[in-house]
């Protein structure tokens, strides 16, 4: 993300393009004096635009990186930016600690961001060469002890998993007939080499590979659904969630989760049971229609490519408790 001011210009502290920065504002209630949930600072790009409408942001990252090089930021709010060093999960336990009881709006920018893609030494991105880390967070299990401790039954689940990938079963027993694997180089040369790879061919199959792995290791999609519930939690009544994807197995989280909490689907699954007409009542009104880049942000932006935003306002039903019965 980058840091734009009012008039649109970007900044200093970060060089990265907010996705869909535009779309995101015009889906939130920016008015003076909202408070506004920015789950993923990043950069701070989202939160510097809420910002600027008058709006408070209390805002969520757990790689401490994005945190430091925002103090700058909050420093200048004069209160009105509040940083907090947590998963955006734990949003509702932090800011209800902090006496914050309900927010106006809350925005996520799901999945890795470009600073984080960017910088060799995270080890993101295979694009160049670094140590095979891919942690958000910077502590506990990394990409490196993931694929160079687990089964190799257990790396092709997470490959196919998460990754989509139906050669899972190749990459795994690659990965475990050359381990130790410590760069991210090592480890996409090993994933083409798996699957026959031919230099220059449309797509680099460690691309899926190097997802999956990523996911797993900062539990992206648990982060995702419990974030969810968190801000359903959170939102007063009329408040608004934004939610920016950029895959499908994260825009399926989002799109259903709002489809139940809509009552626009009944049926139930092993996580949440059917909801029939005494059921907990619709926590969201229906869902806007999903917003996806411009051509022209599409040409100054390519990562926005893959981009999907989903909102939805907060009706006054209480918050579903785990399993989809009323709280």
């Amino acid at each position: 993300m980058a840091v734009l001011g009012k008039a649109g210009q970007m900044s200093a502290l970060a060089p990265h393009i907010p996705v869909l920065l535009d779309e995101v504002i015009h889906s939130l209630p920016i008015t003076p004096g909202a408070e506004i949930v920015d789950g993923t600072f990043g950069a701070g790009g989202y939160s510097q635009a809420i910002l600027a409408g008058g709006a408070r942001v209390y805002a969520f990252d757990r790689d401490p990186d994005a945190l430091n090089e925002g103090a700058d930021l909050a420093g200048r709010s004069e209160g009105a930016l509040r940083l907090y060093s947590a998963c955006f999960s734990n949003m509702d336990d932090v800011l209800m600690a902090d006496g914050v009881m309900s927010v106006d709006g809350v925005v996520l920018d799901i999945g890795v961001s470009s600073m984080q893609l960017d910088r060799a030494e995270r080890g993101f991105s295979f694009q160049k060469d670094g140590p095979l880390d891919m942690r958000m967070g910077q502590d506990g299990m990394s990409a490196a002890d993931f694929v160079n401790e687990a089964e190799e039954a257990d790396i092709a689940d997470i490959i196919f998993r998460y990754g989509e990938e139906h050669r899972s079963r190749r990459i795994a027993r690659s990965i475990v007939a050359v381990r130790p694997i410590t760069t991210t180089a090592q480890l996409a040369a090993t994933v083409r080499k798996a699957v026959g790879h031919k230099p220059g061919a449309p797509k680099d199959p460690a691309t899926r590979a190097f997802q999956a792995i990523r996911i797993h290791v900062n539990r992206e999609l648990d982060e995702l659904t419990d974030g969810l519930e968190a801000a359903e939690r959170m939102l007063k009544p009329g408040g608004r969630l934004a939610i920016v994807t950029f895959h499908s197995l994260e825009d399926r989280i989002v799109k259903q989760f709002l489809r139940r909490r809509s009552g626009a689907e009944a049926a139930g699954s092993r996580h949440v049971p059917m909801v029939g007409n005494d059921g907990p009542a619709p926590t969201f009104d229906k869902a806007d229609k999903a917003v996806r880049a411009s051509d022209a942000e599409l040409a100054r932006n390519p990562r926005s490519r893959s981009a999907t935003l989903r909102s939805a306002t907060r009706t006054h039903a209480p918050a579903w408790a785990i399993g989809g019965l009323a709280a």
